[in-house]
């Protein structure tokens, strides 16, 4: 009976260590252990004994990433202009030890922190910028928690803004900018291609003008070089022409020749004047013909001496 008595109180005794001091940790898990209210280790994922009435489980961390939705607050821009922020804050714990004793709750830390932050921000920037650059407002809130969150055992991953809210006074005057603001551009736009126009016409009537000009003196160059040619080519004729009447005056029966043409041509020329003019200046020795050309004959002598 008594033997019976041992057992089952050791039974009993195995079942209670088993059942504190046997631990099970689930992947991505860690578990701090105290040993007599002290900080002993920290067990990672798998199966672990623990001493019992001397060691517990004082905290449990995930190491997954953590999500934490950061109300709405109300924010003041530079230019004083008062907006409604609200965003998303991811954190991780890499570090459980630090999680636990470096503050006493971390994820509300962080919150807050990334609340002051972000109002710290906003009030740097003006209210167009706090819409054109949340990416910049992002980082700048992630910079500011994981500074001090390193302490915490805690990485921030990244903060998102959700929304960005303000009065329907400011929206409308934003309206009424962005719409002065296209008109703006429109007009621009509008004077550019006025401006351009004009300078595509002037180009224009400039090469019109060039060409034209070049037009004009490629045609005075060609008038010139024919009118050149011409006199050159009658030039080259009437020398011609002379030397071969001096060659046939020379020749044998020339002077002959020279003097019947002579006559021929004084003759046909007072019947032309004769018939052309009503009034005449008759020479005095107007039917001495051979006097007239003995006269002419007489100057050609002169000239073929010299």
């Amino acid at each position: 009976m008594m033997g019976t008595t041992i057992i089952v109180i050791l039974t009993i005794f195995i079942a209670v260590i088993l059942f504190n001091g046997a631990k099970v940790v689930p992947q991505r898990t860690e578990l701090v252990i105290e040993r007599l209210g002290r900080y002993n280790r920290t067990l990672g994922a798998g199966f672990h004994i623990l001493i019992p009435f001397l060691d517990r489980v004082a905290y449990r961390r995930s190491l997954k990433e953590e999500v934490y939705d950061i109300g709405s607050q109300n924010c003041i821009t530079k230019d004083n202009v008062q907006i409604i922020v609200d965003g998303v804050l991811y954190l991780q714990v890499i570090d459980s030890r630090l999680s636990c004793y470096g503050i006493d709750n971390y994820n509300v830390a962080a919150q807050n922190l990334a609340q002051t932050s972000l109002r710290s921000v906003v009030g740097k920037m003006t209210l167009d910028r706090t819409f054109e650059e949340r990416e910049f407002l992002n980082q700048s809130v992630v910079a500011a928690v994981d500074e001090a969150a390193q302490n915490w055992g805690v990485k921030v991953l990244r903060y998102e803004v959700q929304d960005l809210q303000v009065s329907e006074e400011i929206m409308r005057a934003m309206e009424k900018q962005m719409t002065a603001e296209r008109d703006k551009r429109a007009t621009i736009a509008e004077s550019e291609a006025e401006r351009q126009s004009k300078i595509n016409l002037a180009e224009g009537q400039k090469q019109q003008s060039i060409l034209t000009s070049e037009g004009e003196k490629l045609q005075l160059i060609n008038r010139a070089e024919g009118e050149a040619a011409e006199i050159k080519l009658r030039a080259d004729a009437t020398a011609e022409a002379i030397q071969k009447v001096a060659k046939s005056i020379n020749a044998k029966g020339g002077t002959d020749a020279a003097q019947l043409e002579v006559a021929k041509e004084y003759v046909d020329q007072f019947g032309k004047l004769a018939k052309e003019s009503n009034t005449l200046i008759i020479p005095a020795e107007v039917g001495n013909v051979s006097a007239m050309v003995a006269s002419a004959m007489s100057v050609l002598d002169k000239i073929k001496k010299k």
